[in-house]
């Protein structure tokens, strides 16, 4: 299962439930995303070619982030870019997210052990916008 969450035509995130399952290369990002993601099933055999990555400039403007969790829950809060509170999501053990526009937020609701990649380099406090949860959801 892949889910988009949207707000009024923006997408925030891509959701790849552990679940997802299709044979070959499935990308789930369209092609301006600075950050891709895409899903690979290959049977065993399959050879892919060995290969070096070409110097290519790139512009980026916004740190997308990808989430891979190993164990654990997390609700995401997800926000406008406002910061006003849209809706929030719970994933758990296997779970990917791409954070791509707007705001979020995270509660750990089990201890949780996670992957995170993003562009860098890491610009520190001056990467982001710290601002107040405006929400309190059930777990």
């Amino acid at each position: 299962m892949v889910e988009i969450i949207s707000h009024h035509a923006q997408i925030l995130a891509y959701i790849v439930s552990n679940s997802f399952d299709a044979p070959g290369i499935s990308f789930f990002t369209p092609n301006e995303f600075s950050q891709q993601l895409a899903y690979m099933h290959h049977p065993a055999g399959k050879v892919i070619k060995p290969h070096i990555h070409n110097p290519v400039e790139r512009s980026v403007t916004y740190t997308l982030e990808v989430l891979f969790i190993k164990r654990g829950k997390l609700r995401v809060d997800f926000y406008d870019n406002e910061q006003n509170f849209l809706e929030n999501r719970v994933l758990g053990e296997g779970d990917t997210i791409l954070l791509a526009t707007g705001g979020h937020g995270f509660e750990v609701l089990e201890e949780l052990v996670m992957l995170e990649v993003k562009q860098g380099p890491y610009a520190g406090e001056g990467d982001k916008t710290r601002f107040e949860p405006k929400v309190v959801t059930a777990r």
